[in-house]
């Protein structure tokens, strides 16, 4: 029963779990339930992927032993709400939720109920996620394995025995990818100014950051080391780099993720 997954919201990260649970086949799509509040939406989900569509809440929690919550922030009162009584028990209730505590969920739900708290990322939509994991006191040691199965199917998973770090991992995985865009766009760009076209530019900037990142996931080491290995003494490397330091690159990119982390901790709730 826990296998059957209903989708309370079907939005772009709801559309890149689905999407990534069917491609590594753990469950066939017609054991994945969307409901949402734009019928178009849930009936182009299941056009494009075979899943079921849930007329109701109700119906939803009946049915599925896997619930997640992939509305926004703003709504989940709501939907929490709205929730039928009675069916929680057993079930496990997975949330993306950005800032919302689980205290939110089990005060709702039951102080014992099986609540994981999820922090995936934008890059989850072309099977490259990143997700940080909370799990809640009540949460059984398979569903914690079913909720890894779940996040690892499009992507990376750390989990975090100490909730709070998830504002961390909102200021890190969540916002990084715009920083990181934008990393790639002053690359392209700068390469425009040096005279090579904008397509090319761009083209080679998404692989070197790309191809960056997969060193430092794959060979073991420390960035530290992959950057001295590629900065030959007075070459052009040691040139670029010196540029970046006299700019304060890395003491911004630390502020960046610092102000992300303060200001969602003062989103929380």
């Amino acid at each position: 029963m826990m296998k059957k997954v209903g989708f309370i919201g079907a939005g772009n990260m709801a559309e890149a779990m689905l999407r990534g649970m069917i491609g590594a086949k753990l469950l066939p799509a017609r054991d994945i339930f969307v409901q949402d509040v734009r019928p178009k939406r849930t009936a182009e989900l299941a056009k494009r992927y075979g899943v079921s569509v849930s007329p109701s809440l109700a119906e939803l929690v009946r049915k599925c032993g896997t619930i997640v919550f992939s509305v926004k922030p703003q709504v989940l009162p709501e939907v929490l709400q709205a929730m039928p009584a009675g069916d929680e028990k057993g079930k496990l209730f997975l949330s993306i939720a950005a800032g919302v505590k689980t205290r939110v969920f089990l005060a709702a739900l039951g102080k014992d109920g099986g609540v994981v708290r999820a922090m995936p990322n934008t890059p989850a939509q072309v099977g490259m996620g990143s997700t940080g994991l909370f799990f809640s006191a009540g949460v059984t040691k398979a569903q914690k394995e079913w909720a890894r199965k779940i996040f690892t199917s499009f992507g990376s998973v750390a989990e975090f025995a100490r909730e709070e770090l998830l504002d961390v991992v909102t200021a890190l995985s969540g916002s990084g990818p715009a920083y990181a865009f934008l990393f790639i766009e002053a690359l392209a760009d700068g390469a425009v100014r040096s005279g090579m076209g904008r397509e090319e530019a761009l083209r080679l900037a998404a692989a070197t950051v790309e191809g960056a990142a997969r060193m430092v996931r794959e060979s073991g080491k420390h960035p530290g080391q992959l950057k001295d290995m590629v900065t030959s003494p007075g070459g052009t490397t040691a040139a670029g780099v010196a540029a970046l330091e006299r700019g304060a690159f890395r003491g911004t990119v630390m502020d960046a993720v610092f102000a992300a982390w303060q200001r969602c901790k003062e989103l929380s709730t």
